[in-house]
């Protein structure tokens, strides 16, 4: 049988294909207009400085509290899922969260971002460019980390492979990444790529937009191939420069972990393990580097430390004494902002309760408040990592999905009141955050 169109018709004849064309509609709204159109709605976001040791937006010192989701991209490339990067920003903002840290690189894998060096998937970067409009109109900003030293998503094995099978590269070892030529150039090309990109729902290129937070160069940088610390400290010196060469409106930082070099006397003090030194990295060295904007530190006392030093005593006193001497050399040594960029308790610790994560967090937290009271150097921290229900093949032993942890949640909403009260509220704040507090 034949179907037939469905239309009615007016009294003077006219027709109107109801169902077919609001159905168009529907679907453009959903997954472009509706963006657009309120995003023209908002008021224009101002970029986050740095002075001196301290992050300022709209002329008041701006202290972080934000989190990681680094499957943001990802999860954007199929429009079907694109609702959880929705439902995590919003999220976010009703629980006064102001900066989210996450990929903005995939580079050869299942929905890589960069197929091959230069070469780019137009669907994923239009994924990439979603989730910079999502978290416009919800008024958070990003840290957009660029690479990874790890595997996962491609990173620098990934690159050293590239230059292997092009027959240009130096070496197999992924620190070649750091040294190799051929590969620096692979990089700086994606580099170049990515921040002059044009967003294709916001019509603005990413080295323009104040959405962006910062940019971090690579994730838990290492290389241990040289111990001394000159060839990442001459591969940063290069790619901050190019960087600044290209956005100079945005903030950039390195992605390290912390650990102080061999030759600082911290080493001995403050590093978790004799190994800690011996990465390749530098903190203080690093983070003197003149284009880096603020430093970046992680906490995972629970992967550094001996399973005999797991008590999460043990654990909370590391803690203090990591944070603390890191704010010390903000103020200090670096004269910079420090931003903890990375923390995490993992549930597969021995004697893992919720309680024991939340202690761990609340001491974070209330060292971070203490630095802004004070005025000091000790800018924020991102905690690792939240997500929304239904990721179970995303998530980790830190993943948390705020709304099934509500003690955990409020952890963090009473932190952001805090901030927000001890340092003038912000004019794009969540209504319904403020109510909150």
């Amino acid at each position: 049988m034949k179907s037939r169109p469905l239309m009615m018709f007016a009294g003077n004849g006219l027709f109107y294909p109801i169902l077919g064309f609001a159905s168009f509609v529907v679907f453009i709204y959903m997954s472009f207009g509706g963006l657009r159109f309120s995003l023209e709605e908002e008021k224009e976001l101002g970029f986050v400085m740095r002075n001196g040791t301290q992050f300022m937006l709209d002329g008041k010192e701006f202290y972080v509290n934000g989190w990681n989701s680094y499957w943001l991209m990802d999860h954007s490339v199929d429009f079907s899922s694109r609702f959880k990067v929705r439902e995590m920003m919003k999220i976010g903002a009703k629980m006064g969260l102001t900066v989210c840290r996450t990929w903005a690189f995939n580079d050869g894998h299942y929905n890589a971002l960069q197929i091959s060096p230069g070469h780019f998937d137009e669907q994923v970067f239009q994924a990439l460019d979603y989730v910079i409009a999502e978290a416009k109109q919800n008024g958070v900003r990003l840290l957009l980390s660029l690479v990874n030293n790890l595997q996962p998503y491609g990173g620098k094995s990934q690159y050293v492979k590239w230059a292997w099978q092009e027959g240009v590269g130096l070496s197999a070892s992924n620190d070649s990444f750091f040294y190799d030529p051929s590969i620096r150039s692979y990089f700086k090309n994606y580099i170049k790529t990515v921040l002059t990109r044009k967003n294709t729902f916001t019509g603005i290129e990413y080295r323009n937009d104040p959405t962006i937070f910062g940019w971090e160069l690579i994730n838990e940088p290492r290389c241990m191939t040289d111990r001394s610390g000159d060839t990442l400290q001459e591969w940063i010196e290069e790619m901050s420069a190019f960087v600044k060469l290209i956005d100079k409106k945005h903030m950039l930082t390195i992605g390290n972990e912390g650990f102080y070099g061999p030759n600082d006397p911290k080493d001995l003090t403050v590093n978790p393990n004799y190994w800690a030194s011996k990465l390749g990295s530098d903190y203080i060295r690093n983070s003197k580097v003149s284009n880096i904007d603020f430093t970046s530190v992680h906490i995972y006392p629970d992967q550094w430390f001996h399973d005999d030093e797991k008590a999460i005593e043990t654990q909370l006193k590391f803690v203090y004494k990591w944070m603390l001497s890191h704010i010390e050399d903000g103020d200090e040594v670096l004269k910079k902002p420090v931003l903890f960029s990375e923390y995490g308790l993992s549930k597969t610790n021995e004697n893992f309760t919720i309680s024991a994560r939340e202690k761990m967090y609340e001491s974070i937290l209330n060292i971070v408040y203490k630095s802004a009271k004070r005025n000091r150097s000790g800018a924020g921290a991102l905690v690792w990592q939240f997500l929304v229900s239904g990721m179970e093949d995303y998530t980790d032993e830190y993943g948390i999905v705020p709304g099934e942890s509500p003690s955990t949640q409020s952890l963090f909403i009473k932190h952001s009141c805090r901030l927000a009260k001890l340092k003038g509220w912000i004019s794009q704040q969540d209504v319904n955050f403020k109510q909150l507090c």
